[in-house]
Protein backbone atom coordinates (compact mmCIF):
# COMPACT_ATOMS: atom_id res chain seq x y z
CA UNK A 1 0.00 0.00 0.00
CA UNK A 2 1.16 3.80 -0.31
CA UNK A 3 1.67 6.13 2.05
CA UNK A 4 -0.49 9.38 2.42
CA UNK A 5 2.57 11.56 1.26
CA UNK A 6 2.10 15.02 0.06
CA UNK A 7 3.79 15.94 -3.13
CA UNK A 8 4.99 19.10 -3.80
CA UNK A 9 4.63 19.44 -8.07
CA UNK A 10 5.86 22.95 -8.79
CA UNK A 11 2.95 25.20 -9.42
CA UNK A 12 0.69 22.76 -7.00
CA UNK A 13 0.55 20.48 -4.58
CA UNK A 14 -1.04 17.03 -4.13
CA UNK A 15 -2.51 16.89 -0.66
CA UNK A 16 -4.86 14.28 1.03
CA UNK A 17 -8.30 14.70 0.12
CA UNK A 18 -11.07 17.32 2.99
CA UNK A 19 -14.26 17.78 3.56
CA UNK A 20 -13.35 21.80 2.38
CA UNK A 21 -13.10 20.40 -0.83
CA UNK A 22 -16.69 19.54 -1.07
CA UNK A 23 -18.17 22.85 -2.02
CA UNK A 24 -15.50 23.36 -4.91
CA UNK A 25 -16.00 20.12 -6.27
CA UNK A 26 -19.63 20.47 -6.85
CA UNK A 27 -19.17 23.68 -8.60
CA UNK A 28 -16.24 22.23 -10.64
CA UNK A 29 -18.47 19.09 -11.75
CA UNK A 30 -21.08 21.29 -13.56
CA UNK A 31 -18.71 22.10 -16.25
CA UNK A 32 -19.73 20.65 -19.40
CA UNK A 33 -16.47 19.29 -20.51
CA UNK A 34 -16.30 17.48 -16.77
CA UNK A 35 -19.71 16.22 -17.83
CA UNK A 36 -18.62 15.23 -21.34
CA UNK A 37 -15.52 13.39 -21.06
CA UNK A 38 -16.13 11.84 -17.73
CA UNK A 39 -19.31 9.70 -17.57
CA UNK A 40 -19.28 8.26 -14.47
CA UNK A 41 -19.45 11.88 -12.95
CA UNK A 42 -23.05 12.32 -11.65
CA UNK A 43 -25.84 15.01 -13.64
CA UNK A 44 -26.61 16.69 -12.09
CA UNK A 45 -23.77 16.56 -9.35
CA UNK A 46 -24.59 17.53 -5.73
CA UNK A 47 -22.84 17.64 -2.13
CA UNK A 48 -24.22 14.15 -1.62
CA UNK A 49 -22.26 13.15 -4.57
CA UNK A 50 -19.04 15.15 -3.83
CA UNK A 51 -19.19 13.61 0.07
CA UNK A 52 -19.49 9.82 -1.58
CA UNK A 53 -16.43 10.33 -3.53
CA UNK A 54 -14.27 11.34 -0.75
CA UNK A 55 -15.57 8.19 0.56
CA UNK A 56 -15.04 6.22 -2.63
CA UNK A 57 -11.14 7.99 -2.24
CA UNK A 58 -10.30 6.58 1.17
CA UNK A 59 -11.26 3.32 0.05
CA UNK A 60 -9.19 3.44 -3.26
CA UNK A 61 -5.94 3.82 -0.93
CA UNK A 62 -7.63 0.93 1.57
CA UNK A 63 -7.61 -1.20 -2.08
CA UNK A 64 -4.00 -0.42 -3.23
CA UNK A 65 -4.32 3.01 -4.96
CA UNK A 66 -3.94 6.41 -3.97
CA UNK A 67 -6.18 9.77 -4.18
CA UNK A 68 -4.99 13.09 -4.16
CA UNK A 69 -6.81 16.49 -4.30
CA UNK A 70 -4.59 19.26 -6.62
CA UNK A 71 -4.64 22.19 -4.54
CA UNK A 72 -2.94 25.66 -4.64
CA UNK A 73 0.49 25.61 -1.84
CA UNK A 74 0.03 28.32 -0.74
CA UNK A 75 -3.85 28.64 -0.10
CA UNK A 76 -4.56 25.18 -0.05
CA UNK A 77 -7.50 26.06 -1.95
CA UNK A 78 -8.78 22.79 -3.95
CA UNK A 79 -8.02 22.66 -7.82
CA UNK A 80 -9.17 19.33 -8.99
CA UNK A 81 -8.92 15.48 -7.90
CA UNK A 82 -5.82 13.25 -9.45
CA UNK A 83 -5.65 9.48 -8.42
CA UNK A 84 -3.51 6.11 -8.92
CA UNK A 85 -5.51 2.80 -9.44
CA UNK A 86 -4.74 0.15 -7.58
CA UNK A 87 -2.00 -1.18 -9.54
CA UNK A 88 -3.69 -4.28 -12.12
CA UNK A 89 -1.68 -8.15 -11.70
CA UNK A 90 1.39 -7.08 -13.56
CA UNK A 91 2.17 -4.18 -11.44
CA UNK A 92 1.11 -1.48 -14.07
CA UNK A 93 -0.56 1.85 -12.75
CA UNK A 94 -3.08 3.94 -14.32
CA UNK A 95 -3.68 7.45 -13.80
CA UNK A 96 -7.02 9.81 -13.88
CA UNK A 97 -7.94 13.56 -13.14
CA UNK A 98 -10.13 15.97 -13.18
CA UNK A 99 -9.03 19.61 -12.80
CA UNK A 100 -11.73 22.64 -12.52
CA UNK A 101 -12.32 24.89 -14.97
CA UNK A 102 -10.70 27.84 -12.92
CA UNK A 103 -7.48 26.31 -12.96
CA UNK A 104 -7.17 25.35 -16.60
CA UNK A 105 -4.61 26.56 -18.77
CA UNK A 106 -1.92 27.25 -16.40
CA UNK A 107 -0.22 23.84 -16.61
CA UNK A 108 -1.65 22.06 -13.68
CA UNK A 109 -2.75 18.88 -15.27
CA UNK A 110 0.39 18.74 -16.46
CA UNK A 111 2.72 19.51 -12.92
CA UNK A 112 0.03 16.78 -11.04
CA UNK A 113 0.17 14.13 -13.68
CA UNK A 114 4.19 14.06 -13.91
CA UNK A 115 4.70 14.81 -10.06
CA UNK A 116 2.22 11.53 -9.19
CA UNK A 117 3.91 9.65 -11.87
CA UNK A 118 7.41 10.11 -10.62
CA UNK A 119 5.93 9.12 -7.01
CA UNK A 120 4.73 6.30 -8.44
CA UNK A 121 7.72 5.59 -9.75
CA UNK A 122 9.81 6.40 -7.14
CA UNK A 123 7.78 3.55 -5.02
CA UNK A 124 8.35 0.96 -7.45
CA UNK A 125 6.03 0.76 -10.04
CA UNK A 126 7.19 0.19 -13.90
CA UNK A 127 4.56 1.67 -16.18
CA UNK A 128 2.35 3.88 -15.80
CA UNK A 129 -0.56 4.66 -17.85
CA UNK A 130 -3.20 7.22 -18.98
CA UNK A 131 -6.08 6.68 -21.17
CA UNK A 132 -8.20 9.87 -22.85
CA UNK A 133 -11.36 10.55 -24.93
CA UNK A 134 -10.48 10.23 -28.68
CA UNK A 135 -11.93 14.03 -29.13
CA UNK A 136 -10.61 15.46 -25.30
CA UNK A 137 -7.50 16.78 -26.88
CA UNK A 138 -6.32 18.72 -23.84
CA UNK A 139 -5.88 15.80 -22.05
CA UNK A 140 -3.78 14.12 -24.69
CA UNK A 141 -1.81 16.97 -24.61
CA UNK A 142 -1.15 16.54 -20.80
CA UNK A 143 -0.20 12.98 -20.97
CA UNK A 144 2.42 13.96 -24.09
CA UNK A 145 3.83 16.89 -22.09
CA UNK A 146 4.32 14.52 -18.87
CA UNK A 147 6.41 12.15 -20.75
CA UNK A 148 3.81 9.65 -22.11
CA UNK A 149 3.85 8.15 -25.10
CA UNK A 150 1.07 7.47 -27.45
CA UNK A 151 0.37 3.72 -28.42
CA UNK A 152 -2.84 3.35 -29.66
CA UNK A 153 -6.44 3.19 -29.27
CA UNK A 154 -8.59 1.17 -27.56
CA UNK A 155 -11.69 0.64 -29.44
CA UNK A 156 -15.24 0.99 -27.81
CA UNK A 157 -13.59 0.88 -24.11
CA UNK A 158 -15.65 3.17 -22.25
CA UNK A 159 -19.59 3.22 -21.78
CA UNK A 160 -20.66 6.67 -22.58
CA UNK A 161 -23.58 8.49 -21.28
CA UNK A 162 -26.28 8.17 -24.62
CA UNK A 163 -25.51 4.61 -24.09
CA UNK A 164 -22.62 3.86 -26.47
CA UNK A 165 -19.42 3.14 -26.45
CA UNK A 166 -16.05 5.29 -26.83
CA UNK A 167 -12.57 4.82 -27.77
CA UNK A 168 -10.10 5.90 -25.39
CA UNK A 169 -6.39 6.87 -26.84
CA UNK A 170 -3.79 4.80 -24.86
CA UNK A 171 -1.07 6.47 -23.25
CA UNK A 172 2.33 5.00 -21.32
CA UNK A 173 5.50 6.36 -19.48
CA UNK A 174 7.54 3.35 -18.21
CA UNK A 175 10.46 4.09 -15.37
CA UNK A 176 13.30 3.98 -18.00
CA UNK A 177 11.62 6.87 -19.85
CA UNK A 178 13.43 10.27 -19.54
CA UNK A 179 10.01 11.61 -19.02
CA UNK A 180 11.06 14.83 -21.50
CA UNK A 181 7.72 16.52 -22.98
CA UNK A 182 6.64 14.69 -26.50
CA UNK A 183 6.66 17.54 -29.02
CA UNK A 184 3.49 17.26 -31.66
CA UNK A 185 4.73 16.52 -35.20
CA UNK A 186 2.20 18.70 -36.36
CA UNK A 187 1.34 21.49 -33.71
CA UNK A 188 -1.88 23.24 -34.19
CA UNK A 189 -2.74 26.25 -36.60
CA UNK A 190 -1.67 29.45 -35.04
CA UNK A 191 -4.44 31.01 -33.52
CA UNK A 192 -6.45 27.74 -34.21
CA UNK A 193 -7.40 28.52 -37.96
CA UNK A 194 -5.66 29.56 -41.29
CA UNK A 195 -6.88 32.64 -43.36
CA UNK A 196 -6.23 34.69 -46.56
CA UNK A 197 -9.05 36.90 -45.85
CA UNK A 198 -10.98 35.02 -48.96
CA UNK A 199 -11.21 31.53 -47.23
CA UNK A 200 -10.29 30.17 -43.73
CA UNK A 201 -9.31 26.48 -42.67
CA UNK A 202 -10.00 25.28 -39.32
CA UNK A 203 -9.86 22.00 -37.78
CA UNK A 204 -12.17 19.58 -38.93
CA UNK A 205 -14.24 18.14 -35.86
CA UNK A 206 -17.54 15.97 -34.84
CA UNK A 207 -19.64 19.27 -35.89
CA UNK A 208 -18.73 19.21 -39.34
CA UNK A 209 -19.66 15.39 -40.00
CA UNK A 210 -23.15 16.05 -41.91
CA UNK A 211 -21.29 18.89 -43.94
CA UNK A 212 -18.29 16.64 -44.93
CA UNK A 213 -20.57 13.38 -45.50
CA UNK A 214 -22.32 15.16 -48.06
CA UNK A 215 -18.70 16.39 -49.44
CA UNK A 216 -17.86 12.70 -49.41
CA UNK A 217 -20.29 11.27 -51.18
CA UNK A 218 -21.35 13.57 -53.96
CA UNK A 219 -20.74 11.17 -57.26
CA UNK A 220 -17.51 12.94 -58.34
CA UNK A 221 -15.70 12.70 -54.81
CA UNK A 222 -16.63 9.24 -54.65
CA UNK A 223 -14.97 8.52 -57.91
CA UNK A 224 -11.94 10.23 -57.38
CA UNK A 225 -11.70 8.92 -53.46
CA UNK A 226 -8.99 6.24 -52.99
CA UNK A 227 -10.67 3.45 -52.65
CA UNK A 228 -13.32 5.21 -54.37
CA UNK A 229 -16.50 3.95 -52.03
CA UNK A 230 -19.17 6.03 -50.33
CA UNK A 231 -19.34 6.43 -46.56
CA UNK A 232 -21.90 5.92 -44.64
CA UNK A 233 -22.74 8.33 -41.78
CA UNK A 234 -21.14 6.35 -38.64
CA UNK A 235 -17.98 6.15 -41.09
CA UNK A 236 -18.42 10.38 -41.82
CA UNK A 237 -19.18 10.79 -38.07
CA UNK A 238 -16.13 8.82 -36.86
CA UNK A 239 -13.93 10.68 -39.26
CA UNK A 240 -14.49 14.00 -38.35
CA UNK A 241 -14.52 12.95 -34.23
CA UNK A 242 -11.07 11.04 -34.44
CA UNK A 243 -9.00 13.84 -36.81
CA UNK A 244 -8.40 15.92 -33.86
CA UNK A 245 -6.33 12.98 -32.56
CA UNK A 246 -4.52 11.94 -35.96
CA UNK A 247 -3.36 15.58 -36.06
CA UNK A 248 -1.82 15.59 -32.43
CA UNK A 249 -0.72 12.42 -33.18
CA UNK A 250 1.64 13.52 -36.33
CA UNK A 251 -0.12 11.09 -38.89
CA UNK A 252 -2.12 14.08 -40.56
CA UNK A 253 -4.30 16.90 -40.84
CA UNK A 254 -7.63 17.25 -41.63
CA UNK A 255 -9.17 20.42 -42.10
CA UNK A 256 -12.13 22.27 -42.99
CA UNK A 257 -12.11 24.80 -45.93
CA UNK A 258 -14.85 27.28 -45.12
CA UNK A 259 -16.06 30.86 -46.83
CA UNK A 260 -13.40 33.63 -44.92
CA UNK A 261 -16.87 35.62 -44.97
CA UNK A 262 -19.59 34.11 -43.37
CA UNK A 263 -17.83 30.98 -42.11
CA UNK A 264 -19.77 28.31 -44.70
CA UNK A 265 -18.56 24.82 -45.00
CA UNK A 266 -16.65 24.91 -48.47
CA UNK A 267 -15.18 21.90 -48.61
CA UNK A 268 -12.09 19.83 -46.99
CA UNK A 269 -8.13 19.86 -47.56
CA UNK A 270 -5.65 17.66 -46.07
CA UNK A 271 -2.38 16.78 -45.03
CA UNK A 272 -1.99 12.97 -44.96
CA UNK A 273 0.71 9.96 -45.73
CA UNK A 274 3.41 11.60 -43.31
CA UNK A 275 6.45 10.13 -43.40
CA UNK A 276 8.90 12.26 -40.81
CA UNK A 277 12.01 10.54 -41.85
CA UNK A 278 11.37 11.82 -45.54
CA UNK A 279 9.98 14.63 -44.61
CA UNK A 280 7.49 14.17 -47.04
CA UNK A 281 3.48 14.67 -47.16
CA UNK A 282 0.65 14.07 -49.97
CA UNK A 283 -1.73 16.83 -50.01
CA UNK A 284 -5.38 15.96 -51.17
CA UNK A 285 -8.62 18.21 -51.14
CA UNK A 286 -12.17 18.61 -52.32
CA UNK A 287 -14.66 20.97 -52.65
CA UNK A 288 -18.99 21.45 -52.55
CA UNK A 289 -20.29 22.02 -55.82
CA UNK A 290 -21.40 25.53 -54.77
CA UNK A 291 -17.89 26.95 -53.78
CA UNK A 292 -16.07 25.51 -56.99
CA UNK A 293 -14.65 27.96 -59.53
CA UNK A 294 -14.27 30.64 -56.98
CA UNK A 295 -10.24 30.06 -56.28
CA UNK A 296 -11.17 28.64 -52.95
CA UNK A 297 -9.15 24.99 -53.49
CA UNK A 298 -5.63 26.63 -54.59
CA UNK A 299 -5.72 29.31 -51.62
CA UNK A 300 -6.64 26.57 -49.62
CA UNK A 301 -3.75 24.03 -50.66
CA UNK A 302 -1.79 27.43 -50.42
CA UNK A 303 -2.25 27.91 -47.16
CA UNK A 304 -2.22 24.70 -45.58
CA UNK A 305 1.23 23.82 -47.32
CA UNK A 306 3.09 27.41 -46.33
CA UNK A 307 1.67 26.17 -42.68
CA UNK A 308 3.36 22.84 -43.28
CA UNK A 309 6.84 24.25 -44.94
CA UNK A 310 7.06 27.08 -41.89
CA UNK A 311 5.70 25.08 -38.69
CA UNK A 312 6.19 22.14 -39.14
CA UNK A 313 9.67 19.44 -40.65
CA UNK A 314 7.77 18.66 -43.66
CA UNK A 315 10.13 20.11 -46.25
CA UNK A 316 8.36 18.03 -49.83
CA UNK A 317 4.32 17.95 -50.38
CA UNK A 318 3.46 16.23 -52.94
CA UNK A 319 0.18 14.92 -54.64
CA UNK A 320 -1.41 13.03 -57.46
CA UNK A 321 -4.17 13.55 -59.83
CA UNK A 322 -6.01 11.56 -62.43
CA UNK A 323 -4.98 11.77 -66.22
CA UNK A 324 -8.39 13.30 -67.31
CA UNK A 325 -8.70 15.29 -63.78
CA UNK A 326 -7.34 18.61 -65.07
CA UNK A 327 -9.57 21.00 -62.68
CA UNK A 328 -7.32 19.23 -60.34
CA UNK A 329 -4.25 19.92 -62.04
CA UNK A 330 -5.10 23.37 -62.38
CA UNK A 331 -5.83 23.81 -58.42
CA UNK A 332 -2.19 22.53 -58.11
CA UNK A 333 -0.39 25.06 -60.69
CA UNK A 334 -2.02 27.76 -59.08
CA UNK A 335 -0.45 26.37 -55.60
CA UNK A 336 3.07 26.55 -56.81
CA UNK A 337 3.15 23.02 -58.12
CA UNK A 338 5.50 21.14 -60.79
CA UNK A 339 4.75 17.72 -62.07
CA UNK A 340 7.18 15.08 -61.54
CA UNK A 341 6.10 11.66 -62.84
CA UNK A 342 2.97 9.49 -63.94
CA UNK A 343 2.61 6.23 -61.80
CA UNK A 344 1.26 3.99 -64.10
CA UNK A 345 -2.22 1.78 -63.00
CA UNK A 346 -1.75 3.37 -59.27
CA UNK A 347 -5.64 4.33 -58.51
CA UNK A 348 -8.12 2.00 -57.84
CA UNK A 349 -11.57 2.87 -60.13
CA UNK A 350 -14.93 1.96 -59.48
CA UNK A 351 -15.29 -0.19 -61.68
CA UNK A 352 -12.34 -2.24 -60.93
CA UNK A 353 -10.00 -1.54 -63.29
CA UNK A 354 -6.76 0.71 -62.26
CA UNK A 355 -5.80 4.20 -63.63
CA UNK A 356 -2.52 6.17 -64.00
CA UNK A 357 -1.65 8.65 -61.51
CA UNK A 358 -0.12 12.11 -62.69
CA UNK A 359 2.54 12.99 -59.56
CA UNK A 360 3.20 16.62 -58.78
CA UNK A 361 5.59 18.01 -56.09
CA UNK A 362 6.45 21.59 -54.18
CA UNK A 363 9.42 22.08 -52.09
CA UNK A 364 10.16 24.14 -49.06
CA UNK A 365 11.81 27.54 -50.11
CA UNK A 366 15.28 27.18 -49.47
Amino acid sequence: MFTRDVIPAGPVVLRGLAGSDVEPMVRACADPEIIRFIPTVPVPYGRDDAVQYLNLAERLWEAGGASFAVADPATGEWLGNIGLKALDPRGNGEIGYLIAPWARGRGVATAATRALTEWAFARGVGRMELLADVENLASQRVALASGFRREGVQRAAEPRRDGTRGDLVSFARLSTDSGERTSPYLPPFPGGSLTDGTVRLTPLTAEDADDYHALRNLPDTVARSVPPEPLDPEESEAFCRDAGMHWLAGTRVEAAIRDAADGAFAGHVQLGNIVPPLGQAMVGYSMLPEFRGRGFAPRAVELLVGWAFAHTPVARVVAGTALDNTASQRVLEKAGFAREALLHGLLPAPDGSRHDDLQWYRLRPR
